[in-house]
């Protein structure tokens, strides 16, 4: 079954929906996410340094009639100093940029938890291609497959409705994808589409304390397509969805693993974002 074919058509599919699961899941994950840590420091430092630049750009327009550069010198330079005037500047967009960069990227790898990614989760192999993370474990008579991928899937662990704006704005940043789990045997696979709950787990003893949810169940035979059936989570019958629930807990995807999960995306997620920050510095400088 190909995990990113049924993501992306599941994501066709909820966009309208107004109510469900999905739809929350979706409408969460296409908010943009500001990551303000360090981008305020640089908005600190920048006025100082514009303020610089303006003097400076003064300066300059107050020149010497003696030398066409502003110098005074009489047009005593040397071969070295007419060399270096021959060079074009980048411009200041992009040298605001590269200075930008260079501190986020400095900041973002002290932040940074996780050095070294690793190569399984609670059993599962991990394998990894850009965004998309393939899990996979092979049990006794079924090969169990689990795909995400990471973009958009980022966002801000709340402390609740006391906590102090400022806080908020310094509470740790956790990825949350939603995932698929295929549960493949011969040439058949029973597939769910699972996501996080936005709830925190009750702390009634007497409930559930899930922290993902099902939202869609499949079953079809050789490779998927927009023709197979497929029902959504929240209109199962409430006991068959429990039942559903236990299945995916005794094949290793309870809430342990589920919680693990979300910590290996959040430091994949972190590795990929720093070194996107590395590729607009590079591009920007303009190497190769």
């Amino acid at each position: 079954m190909s995990g990113l074919v049924r993501t992306a058509h599941r994501v066709i599919q909820t966009c309208v929906k107004s109510s469900g699961i999905t739809g929350a899941i979706v409408s969460r994950t296409q908010t943009p996410v500001k990551r303000d840590f360090t981008r305020g420091i640089w908005h600190m430092s920048c006025s100082t340094r514009m303020d610089s630049t303006s003097a400076s750009s003064n300066l300059l327009n107050n020149h010497s009639h003696t030398c066409s550069c502003g110098c005074g010198l009489k047009g005593l330079h040397t071969k070295d100093q007419k060399d270096e005037q021959s060079v074009t500047p980048k411009p200041l967009g992009e040298r605001e940029l590269v200075e930008f960069l260079t501190e986020e990227i400095v900041a973002e790898r002290k932040a940074q938890k996780v050095k070294t990614l690793p190569t399984e989760v609670n059993g599962f192999a991990v394998k990894a291609d850009g965004a998309e993370v393939t899990l996979t474990k092979q049990l006794k008579d079924e090969l169990v497959t689990i795909t995400f991928n990471v973009n958009h899937t980022v966002d801000t662990e709340d402390f609740g409705e006391d906590a102090q704006p400022e806080k908020q704005e310094f509470s740790e940043m956790r990825s949350k994808p939603q995932f698929e789990v295929d549960l493949v045997r011969g040439d058949t696979t029973l597939g769910f589409t699972c996501s996080f709950l936005q709830e925190p787990p009750s702390t009634n003893a007497d409930e559930y304390n899930d922290i993902f949810g099902i939202d869609e169940v499949t079953l079809y035979k050789g490779e998927w397509s927009d023709k197979v059936y497929a029902v959504a989570g929240d209109v199962l019958d409430g006991y068959l969805y429990d039942l559903l629930m236990n299945l995916l807990e005794e094949k290793g995807i309870g809430n342990e693993f589920v919680q693990k999960l979300s910590d290996f995306s959040t430091a994949y997620e972190h590795t990929a974002y720093i070194n996107l920050l590395e590729g607009i510095s590079t591009f920007t400088i303009g190497k190769k």
